[in-house]
């Protein structure tokens, strides 16, 4: 069953539509993290549209002639060629500026689509794949009308694929693939409110974990059965993940095991990763974090939100499937591999609440940002939200939306976020009324105040602005 990605299907629609229109051919670098369905909304893209297509997908550690050699037979086997009696039957001469030759020359005169799956490794192979990629855009596949679909995991090399200073800059459109939303989970596992939420949080939004998740079957049920199965995708997706962007045990994989960990400031950190010799130094932790944040995104970074600038920014794992299995599954996983799952099943349980409530705070805050744009909230200035702390922590308000941030201009409402199995009650409101006050830019007569519990408020008629439910936060997704 394919799920969602209407956005993403019209997108490629629409270039197709324009190469059908002027006969010229468009390029698309198409990224996104492994197990996200990159592969499959491709091919759904290619059976719907219909048209002839290509789909070759690199080995990593392929030689040159042997990545040329596979393609030629994928030409051959595929429904691009007019006559596959023309194709060579041995790769060419001169590597990849001679199979592209071949590959143009195969192309039909009406529109058809071409797929180079997991790209980067490609350019691995040769280091002048990129150049003689432009080359053959440039003069002989631009002129055909063929969409050309580059396909890629590795976030940072796709990139590079399209930076300023590579040969292919300017020639292919640039698009995300990030995680099924919200609603897309919901429909995929058949569950609502916050089931679906515990979903979403437990699958990372991956089409890859979420395929065997039982139809409507609740978060706690499907847990118990794979927490007894080693081999199961909750365990498997984000080990290999781990695995592939990190391979060796230095010091960037112990970053990421530390935040993962929830150390979450710079200062713990440092101390978390740090070896024999010490914390890990300020002059290495920094660039570091900016590279695992702006190039390969496995971190997510989140500051105070508020008319003045604050202190500390706080780090996650972006990626929730990772974030959970570092948190809490790798151990799960290990004592269902020593043949203990109900004492894996144990562990999960004991940690499951608390890595919860603190998960699903960014979650919440894009439904919030979503909800402005439909209108959902009385509040549509806003842009983003976030939350805000000082630097003990105390208070630390889970949601304020504003104009902007991290410095805002505007405070529109600050609220309380609550994903407990109780209600929110007055002596919770007193707490986010106290702490509202102190958050620089809030105005008891200009911002509001909302709440998002998991069970509910129990509240006078107005005490605070919106009151959202389970529900709330997955319809903001249904547009």
């Amino acid at each position: 069953m394919f799920v969602g990605r209407r956005t993403e299907l019209s997108l490629l629609s629409k270039r197709l539509d324009h190469i059908a229109r002027t006969g010229r051919g468009l390029a698309v670098a198409l990224r996104g993290r492994r197990q996200v369905g990159k592969s499959r909304l491709v091919q759904e893209c290619c059976d719907r549209s219909g048209l002839p297509y290509l789909y070759f997908t690199a080995v990593k550690g392929e030689s040159v002639t042997e990545s040329t050699g596979r393609l030629l037979t994928a030409l051959a086997e595929s429904d691009l060629p007019t006559d596959t009696a023309l194709s060579p039957s041995t790769p060419p001469p001169g590597g990849w500026g001679g199979m592209l030759r071949i590959l143009a020359d195969a192309l039909p005169d009406r529109p058809s689509i071409v797929v180079l799956d997991e790209l980067p490794w490609l350019a691995e192979q040769d280091d002048t794949f990129d150049g003689h990629l432009q080359v053959a855009w440039d003069r002989l596949l631009s002129s055909k009308p063929v969409l050309l679909l580059l396909l890629g995991s590795d976030l940072h090399m796709m990139q590079r694929l399209t930076a300023y200073d590579r040969p292919f800059y300017g020639r292919a459109d640039n698009l995300t693939l990030g995680p099924l939303n919200l609603a897309e989970t919901a429909e995929a596992t058949g569950l609502s409110g916050s089931d679906a939420v515990d979903a979403h949080l437990i699958t990372g939004g991956l089409p890859g974990i979420m395929l065997r998740w039982p139809a409507a079957m609740p978060a706690e049920t499907y847990l118990a059965e794979e927490c007894a199965d080693p081999a199961s995708p909750l365990f498997t997706v984000p080990e290999q993940s781990l695995a592939s962007e990190f391979p060796n045990p230095d010091v960037a994989r112990r970053v990421v095991e530390a935040v993962g960990g929830d150390a979450r400031a710079f200062a713990n950190i440092a101390s978390t990763a740090g070896g024999r010799e010490g914390a890990v130094s300020s002059g290495t932790l920094s660039p570091l974090l900016r590279q695992l944040t702006d190039d390969k995104q496995v971190l997510a970074v989140d500051q105070p939100l508020s008319i003045s600038s604050g202190k500390p920014a706080l780090y996650r794992v972006a990626d929730n499937s990772l974030r959970l299995y570092l948190a809490v599954l790798r151990d799960v996983q290990n004592l269902t591999r020593r043949g203990r799952p109900e004492a894996g099943f144990a562990v999960f349980r004991n940690r499951w609440s608390s890595w919860r409530g603190r998960a699903v705070e960014p979650l919440v805050r894009a439904s919030l940002e979503q909800a402005t744009v439909t209108g959902s909230v009385p509040w549509p200035q806003t842009q983003t939200v976030g939350g805000w702390w000082n630097r003990q922590f105390n208070p630390e308000i889970d949601l304020v939306g504003a104009d902007r941030g991290p410095i805002a201009t505007e405070i529109y409402f600050c609220g309380s976020l609550k994903w407990l199995g109780t209600p929110f009650d007055a002596h919770d409101l007193r707490k986010l009324q106290e702490g509202a006050a102190e958050v620089p830019g809030f105005s008891p007569s200009r911002s509001g105040l909302m709440v998002v519990s998991r069970s509910g408020a129990h509240l006078p008629d107005g005490a605070v602005d919106v009151v959202w439910t389970p529900e709330d936060v997955v319809d903001a997704w249904r547009f």
